[in-house]
């Protein structure tokens, strides 16, 4: 069983996935697996609030196991303190409600590091989408979050990010990409020189160690 830590696509047959829902019930199919989140991209300076009213009713639904995707982007037109306040909102529901975090971030490391470290209590915490360097990378492993990888992994660079960091504190995803998650662990197989069932264990330990036994291997 493949597991896809992070898509917008219905899983395919032989795929555990978290599939990105934003903050639409009417996109939940029973049984399934599911993120809700705001995006910075979609928050609503005027309605912000009643966005989070509305995260906060879908993410109690069933197969709702984690918060986002969700986070911090200087590349986008939202306000920048306007995101800070919304990320700030989910991150405090996530711990309220105890679900794991699904982070994307551009431009604004610092920032959200800063953010998720104002909560002494940590719940799960998955950046997605990684595409830095490895310092970076080590950076947020060693605090005990993860990242994930997708289609970023046929780079060269990315391959020695991969295989610098912790195995126990990675995933790979296909994110929107039009691209099957064998492909990513093709690459990903690869970067580590190790074979692919090995590779399918690891990520299947890894993802239990997060969400549990709402991970049906």
């Amino acid at each position: 069983m493949f597991i896809n830590i992070h898509t917008h696509q219905p899983p395919a047959t032989g795929e555990w996935a978290l599939q990105n829902l934003g903050e639409n019930p009417a996109e939940i199919r029973v049984p399934g697996c599911y993120s809700a989140g705001i995006h910075p991209w979609q928050i609503s300076p005027f309605h912000w609030e009643k966005q989070m009213d509305t995260l906060r009713r879908v993410s109690r639904l069933p197969g709702v196991l984690a918060i986002g995707e969700c986070g911090l982007d200087k590349a986008c037109a939202t306000p920048f303190p306007l995101q800070e306040t919304v990320f700030a909102a989910q991150v405090q529901w996530a711990h309220t409600i105890g679900k794991p975090l699904v982070i994307h971030c551009v431009r604004a490391w610092e920032e959200l590091l800063s953010a998720l470290q104002q909560l002494p209590d940590r719940v799960p915490v998955i950046f997605h989408g990684f595409n830095k360097n490895e310092t970076l990378a080590k950076r947020i492993t060693g605090k005990g979050y993860y990242i994930s990888l997708g289609k970023a992994l046929q780079k060269p660079a990315m391959q020695q990010v991969l295989a610098a960091v912790a195995p126990d504190h990675f995933f790979l995803e296909t994110d929107d990409e039009e691209l099957s998650i064998q492909t990513v662990y093709d690459w990903a197989a690869n970067a580590l020189s190790i074979d692919h069932n090995s590779l399918v264990l690891q990520i299947q330990k890894n993802a239990v160690a997060v969400f549990g036994a709402a991970v049906q291997l």
